[in-house]
């Protein structure tokens, strides 16, 4: 596990070329699963828990780490499956998401993997519309399952998609109605959030489920003779998703005169430091972590106002 962990340090500082890391684990059986290693803080050892009343089953209690109460998830039950039994042989994958910190509890973790983006694929059609996953993809004949981590929180801990009055004054709605964003997100989850949010600033919207399929989206506009800033608001990308990221999607667009003067949001659950680095180095304009509804309404307004006024 030691080895594990040290990997886990040394790489979470990898910038691709729409390339990403993947930490593999399983839960209750042979199936192989996979977590970005950027949203990795640590891996130990499953410590005592301490069960909190009144909180959801998935949360199997909460740990004290490193000085600081983490509560701890148990990935298996959050996905459908039976919790799992033996907790003192268990794993747990302590992650950041959305800036909150939370443990994830495993059967086992097994070592990392470089892959690219481009090996990353969304789930098979026919999966349903209840699964927990955001993409998959396939490493020595074996099928790795990429689990939608934020659905998961979703359901586990709901947070307000309310925007607060008075963050979008009537203005500035009347303003709206004529203007139209672009989001891009592999989570269903995130992409209805981010959707709703966008709805009652008034805007209108188009979903796309990853980064290849918003740079053909804007392509054919070009094609078609028409001027992506001008059809668009702007757009608002996750990183990280199966195709292309959001990185390498905003350095596609950098890259093509026909639309680089597109306005750029990138729209994540990855924290830190590092990505704002990355933003300035790929040319986004902005960075904004999920999911705050009031900050990313701001966002769009500060846009919707800024165009009025060309």
């Amino acid at each position: 596990m030691a080895g594990v962990m040290d990997s886990v340090n040394q790489r979470t500082q990898l910038v691709g070329q729409n390339r990403l890391e993947l930490l593999l684990f399983r839960l209750d059986g042979t199936q192989l699963y996979g977590i970005n290693v950027f949203k990795v803080k640590e891996v130990l050892q499953c410590p005592k828990l301490t069960i909190m009343p009144k909180s959801s089953p998935v949360v199997r209690g909460v740990a004290n780490i490193r000085g600081g109460t983490i509560p701890i998830l148990d990935l298996a039950m959050a996905t459908g499956r039976p919790g799992l039994a033996d907790l003192k042989n268990s794993f747990v994958i302590i992650t950041e998401y959305n800036t909150k910190v939370q443990g994830f509890l495993v059967r086992s973790v097994e070592r990392i993997v470089n892959m690219n983006w481009e090996e990353i694929h969304p789930p098979p059609k026919g999966t349903g519309r209840d699964h927990y996953l955001t993409a998959v993809t396939r490493l020595d004949q074996q099928l790795v399952e990429i689990i939608d981590v934020e659905k998961v929180l979703a359901e586990v801990a709901p947070t307000s998609e309310a925007i607060t009055a008075g963050v979008i004054d009537l203005e500035t709605k009347s303003k709206a109605i004529s203007k139209h964003v672009l989001i891009v997100d592999d989570s269903s989850v995130a992409r209805k959030q981010v959707m709703r949010c966008l709805q009652s600033v008034g805007v209108e919207v188009t979903a796309l489920n990853d980064g290849r399929e918003a740079l053909n989206y804007l392509r054919r506009l070009a094609d078609d003779g028409k001027r992506p800033e001008q059809e668009l608001l702007m757009l608002i990308s996750d990183i990280e998703m199966p195709e292309m990221d959001g990185y390498t999607l905003t350095a596609e667009i950098r890259a093509d005169p026909r639309m680089q003067k597109l306005h750029i949001l990138l729209h994540t659950s990855l924290s830190g430091v590092f990505n704002q680095a990355m933003v300035k180095k790929v040319g986004a304009d902005d960075f904004l972590a999920k999911f705050r509804p009031d900050d990313l309404a701001s966002r769009v307004a500060e846009r919707i106002n800024i165009a009025a006024e060309v």
